[in-house]
């Protein structure tokens, strides 16, 4: 299997099918399908009810490991999300400025010095130690529903398709972008839930991004201007499975975002969201052969930066299952 597949073979499912259909698994089978690799995607529900569609997104490297490995995925992400972001209502991604609170240069590793525009804020932009960046921002609404549409044009497919075991999946070549579902599937019990809580308010004219955030801390601040209103985070809570929105948790959060902009206190609340970031010790992108000669591909545990490392993650995972010309 280690000579790649040819576009022209495949059983009944096709080439490959990628199991999972978030911004990692609709990435990973777009750069396929561009490769001319005929790819389906098989998810369980719709891109609009993943994680994905309820992040943030801005792109930065959180929760996410092994760090010698995740500054190369995110910045080969970085520069296809530049590009994209000539065409933002088509896209989803605007490049946006912010600044990252309580963060200095000396505390990121070396991927930080190759961020085009990624600074140190002056005592005017923050009154602490604090990064200003113009980073894209990404409607993943908007993003995911592009992802998709590009890969139908390419000549991908999406099904809905609910998997319980990977190597019943009949193709050729089955790739595993199931996020927190693998640990079930695969399984492996190292994929934990990290849930998020984040509140949609009407923007009362903020322009620019701000993050302060402790990753050691269940609970930060965090707000990003997006289309669709003002979203304001967050929690990091380790082990929780629960989807239901807190209402303690969301007044906790307007209100910690309102001590760094008061007028975010009298916005209208829009909506509430959920979601469980699928955290590992270390993201899984590896070759897997199976017992009956197929090959299984990994590509799962990308914590809090499915967004940010999704390109560069798709781009190795495509490698593993054809070797780019």
């Amino acid at each position: 299997m280690d000579g790649g597949l040819s576009s022209g073979s495949g059983g009944p499912g096709g080439d490959v099918v990628v199991v999972g259909g978030g911004v990692i698994g609709l990435t990973t089978a777009l750069v396929l399908a561009e490769r001319g690799v005929r790819v389906r995607v098989w998810t369980r529900e719709p891109a609009e009810r993943t994680t994905s569609a309820v992040a943030g997104a801005l792109w930065w490297p959180y929760r996410i490991e092994p760090e010698s490995l995740v500054g190369d995925w995110s910045l080969e992400s970085l520069a296809v999300y530049e590009e994209l972001a000539a065409r933002p209502a088509e896209t989803g991604v605007r490049m946006v400025e912010g600044l990252h609170a309580d963060t200095r240069l000396d505390s990121l590793g070396p991927w930080a010095a190759r961020v085009p525009q990624l600074r140190v804020a002056t005592a005017d932009e923050y009154p602490g130690p604090a990064l200003w960046a113009r980073l894209p921002l990404i409607d993943m609404r908007a993003h995911l529903a592009w992802l998709r549409k590009r890969l139908l044009a390419a000549g991908g497919g999406v099904q809905e398709r609910t998997v319980t075991e990977l190597v019943s999946v009949d193709a050729p070549v089955v790739v595993n972008c199931t996020g927190l579902g693998a640990r079930e599937l695969v399984p492996d019990p190292a994929v934990r839930p990290v849930r998020g809580q984040l509140v949609v308010v009407e923007n009362p004219g903020i322009t620019t991004w701000l993050t302060c955030v402790d990753h050691a801390a269940a609970a930060s601040v965090y707000f990003f201007p997006q289309p669709g209103g003002l979203v304001l985070g967050g929690t990091a809570e380790e082990d929780d499975w629960s989807l239901s929105p807190d209402p303690a948790v969301a007044e906790a959060i307007v209100a910690r975002c309102a001590a760094v902009r008061p007028e975010i206190a009298g916005a209208r609340v829009l909506a509430h969201r959920v979601g469980l970031r699928p955290a590992r010790h270390a993201v899984r992108l590896e070759r897997e052969a199976l017992p009956d000669g197929r090959m299984l591909v990994h590509n799962y545990g990308h914590g809090g930066a499915g967004v940010t490392v999704a390109w560069g993650c798709a781009r190795q995972a495509a490698g593993l299952v054809r070797p780019a010309a």
